[in-house]
């Protein structure tokens, strides 16, 4: 975990100018709601560098009312919404649909945690219904997803003929923790099959510097085109901030 100060000196560190930034799904609702003001009090401390995503349970049933205030408050999408123990009861859709269903009312994207659904255990690797995800995504044509940690490999399906390149039109795949997981070739694989436009940056900070992916985003090939894309420009794109 960092404060806000630790991510701002990282990020000078780094030449970042702007950062999206979320708290941890805790279970315990006066939690989130503390770690969301936190997010939005950085905002308001660095208005032009960081923005924040509104980090819910989807267990909890607050978590629609929290959305809503922190949406109201300027908060630009949800996120990172993840669950690493099985489900209490009812299915992956039923509780993630009103989420998304709120997000769809802000014209805001959804960030999902997901994981490979195979190869070594970890902490954090949660055990995700992989076609529940997909059929997710499916139920809500026009929503706007982002799927952490390269959506577990989801966007290698787009290679099917038939269906799953339109049911992923408005989903996105973000880099987090890609140095501990991939060989640095996905990269080249994935701009190849989804484009480098539909790849948004992300750091799993502090755990990782942006050395590391830009070091294997040139192992890759990339062209500085496709670097700075992944880097910055997709996600000022799809959440239309910063302003140039």
């Amino acid at each position: 975990m960092s404060t806000d100060e630790g991510l701002m000196e990282a990020m000078d560190r780094d030449g970042i100018r702007a950062s999206v930034t979320f708290g941890f799904p805790w279970r315990q609702p006066d939690l989130i709601r503390r770690s969301n003001d936190y997010v939005l009090e950085a905002m308001t401390r660095y208005p032009n560098r960081l923005l924040g995503l509104v980090c819910l349970n989807p267990e909890l049933p607050e978590a629609i009312e929290e959305g809503e205030r922190c949406l109201k408050a300027g908060m630009k999408g949800l996120g990172e919404i993840a669950l690493y123990t099985p489900l209490t009861g009812g299915s992956w859709i039923d509780r993630m649909g009103p989420l998304v269903e709120l997000a769809a009312r802000w014209t805001v994207p959804v960030l999902l945690h997901i994981n490979e659904p195979v190869g070594h255990p970890y902490p954090g690797k949660g055990r995700q219904p992989f076609w529940e995800v997909y059929e997710l995504i499916k139920t809500f044509p026009t929503a706007l997803f982002i799927l952490a940690h390269w959506g577990g490999g989801l966007w290698w399906y787009q290679l099917l003929k038939r269906e799953v390149r339109q049911v992923l039109e408005h989903t996105y795949f973000d880099t987090a923790a890609s140095p501990f997981l991939y060989h640095p070739q996905i990269y080249d694989y994935a701009v190849k099959i989804i484009g480098s436009e539909k790849i948004l940056y992300g750091s799993d900070f502090p755990l990782l510097p942006l050395g590391r992916y830009i070091q294997e985003m040139e192992q890759a090939g990339l062209t500085p085109d496709q670097q700075a894309a992944i880097l910055g420009k997709n996600t000022q794109r799809l959440l239309g901030w910063p302003s140039i």
